[in-house]
């Protein structure tokens, strides 16, 4: 489905994906030699940002998705662990470099959760719908074949009853906590996904984190919101008093919360 076009703010800087994805290209080109040394590799993808646009070196994550012959047993889990350890040792970058590995048995079943190291430590959790369709729409293949010639699709449907789920079962029940808003992360995160979510669910397509930070303005954010955003994504993050930061997280929870209880219908 098409989007609508607006003009970009002046806030947004101009893009430079290609130069960004340059700089985060031999860490990308370590990461994968090392790990077809470690483990069997049937394909290694990049999703997120460095896919979809919008990557910002430094600052993005590196979201990366290997398919793997066979669920890895402990000993490849440990060898996966150190594997990431010591890169971040030779490269601080490396600690944004987060991969999930997705064995072939379980490539149809988007609720099977599986071994990812994340935020430096080891953890389980599954490739999620979201994920999934990011990877058919646009994935960065590293190595191997396309996401298309593995993954099933992901339908429109299926799309949406996963961001409905998302938003109704973890997102809403957040906004009715003040204390996590006073938190950077979560005034930068919580609007700009459910800016994400509305318009996946009204034009049927996923949009980067810097459209849905130009769409603030369009759907009534407070004044001053998306330039706050912006200016710790992409330039200087303002100083501000302990005033200034509860009347900020009071606006980003409670615009957070309108933008989804308009998205599932529980308020116009």
């Amino acid at each position: 489905m098409g989007g609508m076009t607006l003009p970009e703010p002046p806030y947004l800087p101009a893009p430079d994906d290609e130069a960004q994805r340059a700089l985060a290209a031999p860490l990308l080109a370590a990461f994968a030699a090392r790990l077809s040394a470690v483990v069997p590799v049937d394909a290694l993808w990049a999703h997120g940002s460095l896919a979809y646009g919008d990557y910002r070196h430094g600052r993005s994550d590196l979201d990366l998705i290997a398919v793997l012959p066979a669920v890895p047993d402990g000993p490849t889990r440990e060898r996966l662990a150190a594997l990431h350890r010591e890169l971040v040792e030779e490269q601080p970058g490396a600690a944004k470099l987060h991969c999930s590995y997705l064995p072939r048995e379980e490539l149809g079943d988007p609720a099977a959760v599986h071994f990812t190291f994340a935020q430096d430590e080891p953890m389980e959790r599954p490739v999620t719908v979201i994920t999934r369709r990011e990877l058919l729409d646009g994935a960065v293949v590293l190595a191997g074949g396309p996401p298309a010639a593995l993954l099933p699709p992901v339908t429109d449907a299926a799309l949406h009853a996963h961001i409905r789920a998302d938003l109704r079962d973890y997102w809403y029940p957040v906004t009715d906590r003040p204390e996590p808003w006073r938190r950077d992360i979560w005034v930068d995160f919580g609007p700009v996904t459910a800016v994400r979510a509305t318009v996946a669910l009204r034009e049927g397509r996923l949009i980067t984190k810097r459209e849905a930070i130009a769409r603030l303005p369009a759907l009534d954010a407070p004044p001053g919101l998306a330039e706050d955003i912006a200016a710790r994504r992409y330039g200087v993050p303002p100083v501000l008093t302990p005033e200034e930061r509860t009347r900020r997280a009071e606006q980003a929870r409670l615009f957070t919360r309108l933008l989804i209880e308009r998205a599932l219908d529980r308020r116009r």
